[in-house]
């Protein structure tokens, strides 16, 4: 199928020969701005690209675009409203002016040349756990600052850099419709369910994960209407307060390794994504002016 489908965009002229061998986040990684296409995500979140996106403009009311030499500040539209609604909400936090956004996704969306795996269709934002404070920072200083992170113990626990307006930014987030999940790191959302009274609903939408205690990733529902994208499967039932606790006490006492299976063949390299591998609306995402 994969080499069918190769045949074809190579017949209808939207790929070179060379391109159709070549891995994907190359061809992805070297489009410096979004397709001239009605906007829409096409694949899923780790497969896939997104045609339309709009640039994050790099300093808003509320917040401000890092790491600018990535290029990675692109999105679906409804990405961007996302965005602009969760910083100014963040802005009346004590202590914050906004949100820093880290990576959104590449100008075409795709496997990226670095970094992660996901943020392949627009839909995926990095949001630093670092207040928001300055909005004034220069590109040459958005390069240089980092974030802090929040977990201590190896994210058994948050550290005192926490806060409670770090709780309700995520519990803005989740609580909003667009929002399929969110990954914190497991310390974090333990402690969201420690402090949370009333409603806990919306914490089913946080999730524990590996990493994530300098920023917070937020992931989109795909948008009505959206034919082409495929949506993650909905988190588990109830509010994941248990599974997270699961989490932080394997963190504290880890269970005991598994022994070598001597015979156990040998895990394949991870095989780089090309064009074939894609939607195959993608090909025209990529030959779009």
């Amino acid at each position: 199928m994969k080499r069918l489908f190769a045949t074809f965009v190579l017949c209808m002229g939207l790929v070179t020969s060379a391109d159709a061998a070549t891995p994907a986040k190359e061809l992805f990684g070297a489009k410096p701005t979004g397709s001239q296409q009605k906007p829409a995500p096409f694949g899923s979140y780790a497969k896939g690209c997104v045609a339309g996106a709009v640039q994050l403009p790099e300093t808003g009311p509320t917040w401000q675009a890092m790491r600018l030499s990535r290029n990675r500040n692109w999105g679906h539209p409804e990405t961007i409203r996302f965005i602009e609604k969760l910083s100014a909400f963040a802005a009346k936090q004590p202590g914050w002016n906004g949100l820093y956004i880290g990576d959104i996704s590449q100008p075409r969306g795709g496997p990226m040349l670095s970094g992660h795996r996901s943020h392949q269709v627009g839909l995926d934002i990095d949001i630093w756990m670092r207040p928001g404070d300055n909005l004034s920072l220069s590109r040459s200083q958005r390069e240089k600052i980092s974030s802090i992170s929040m977990r201590r113990s190896k994210g058994a626990y948050v550290n005192s850099d926490w806060t409670r307006a770090h709780h309700e930014i995520l519990k803005a987030a989740a609580r909003d419709k667009r929002v399929a999940r969110i990954f914190v790191f497991p310390g974090a959302k333990v402690q969201m369910c420690n402090d949370a009274k009333g409603d806990r609903r919306w914490l089913r939408k946080i999730r524990p994960w590996w990493g994530h205690h300098y920023h917070f990733h937020v992931r989109l529902a795909c948008p009505k209407g959206a034919r082409g994208c495929t949506d993650q499967n909905p988190p588990p039932r109830g509010d994941g307060c248990a599974d997270a606790q699961k989490w932080v006490n394997d963190i504290l006492n880890p269970p005991p390794p598994k022994p070598a299976d001597p015979n156990a063949p040998k895990p394949k390299p991870r095989r780089e994504y090309t064009l074939s591998d894609l939607p195959k609306q993608c090909a025209a995402v990529l030959q779009s002016n």
